[in-house]
């Protein structure tokens, strides 16, 4: 269980807020107390969002619409925050893009987009973010996912991005292992949100359609409540479901029989792209 008392008054940064873990966290942060940044694309979606959460739990609330491909979005991300609250207790980098296309048929573009979303962004709000952390002695926690461990056939750039950013969290671990920083590693298993919805095929254009049954899904308040259990314990890594642990343990140790149980299993998905 998470440490209610811990979010009081901490200064939460959120990307990706709109929608999914980013919105069921900023709901729960709010009501344990803490004192939000909001940060997405669509500013009337973040206002009202935050005027939720401020009606049902009191919380303060400042939304900060942000793309975080753009690195001077996300320097003016962390400013407004310094601005407003006079520090950075939490990062988490939230925002996120997906894609399903083999490899062969994708147009190059989209593989741009997944690393300038996932791994960009995740670069650029944590790099001028990262003095007021170390000042706070906080925490920037990213959000990896279970293809950030196995890689997922037919969606190369969601893997390859959460490879990547897996390796940065790494490596800012061990930079900062005598400096206080907690930096955490967050990786869910499938949760039921829009992520599939928007995720790009081979063209670009998003998929609409999820290929999962989404009501038999970790759902993202059970999926928020496991991500505040592991900052309020300053955790640094975090697998989600027993599922999630095997196949993350299975590619260290039997790479070869994770191939094909990971073919097999994806290979299931409606429509699947390489039946």
């Amino acid at each position: 269980m998470y440490r209610k008392s811990y979010f009081k008054d901490k200064v939460i940064i959120l990307t990706g807020a709109s929608s999914g873990i980013g919105l069921a966290s900023a709901e729960l942060f709010g009501r344990l107390g803490a004192r939000l940044v909001l940060a997405a694309r669509r500013a009337s979606l973040l206002e009202e969002i935050a005027a939720r959460i401020r009606q049902e739990s009191a919380a303060e609330v400042l939304c900060v619409p942000t793309d975080v491909t753009v690195e001077e979005q996300c320097r003016n991300l962390v400013e407004k925050t310094l601005e407003h609250y006079g520090r950075i207790d939490i990062l988490v980098n939230n925002a996120g893009l997906s894609m399903r296309a083999m490899f062969r048929d994708v147009d190059l573009d989209v593989l741009r987009r997944l690393m300038d979303v996932n791994f960009w962004g995740t670069v650029y709000c944590t790099k001028y973010a990262l003095p007021a952390l170390l000042e706070s002695r906080g925490t920037v926690a990213g959000i990896i996912s279970i293809a950030g461990y196995s890689a997922l056939p037919a969606r190369t750039g969601y893997s390859s991005s959460k490879y990547a950013v897996r390796g940065f969290l790494d490596s800012l671990r061990i930079e900062h292992m005598k400096d206080g920083l907690n930096v955490l590693a967050f990786a869910p298993n499938y949760v039921a949100s829009d992520v599939r919805k928007s995720a790009l095929v081979a063209d670009g254009s998003s998929q609409g359609e999820t290929p999962l049954h989404e009501d038999g899904l970790m759902s993202a308040e059970t999926c928020a409540k496991h991500l505040a259990r592991a900052l309020s314990h300053r955790r640094s890594r975090v697998t989600l479901t027993f599922l999630g642990k095997l196949t993350a343990a299975g590619r260290q140790i039997i790479p070869q029989l994770d191939d094909i149980i990971t073919y097999r299993y994806i290979s299931r998905e409606k429509n699947s792209p390489f039946k």
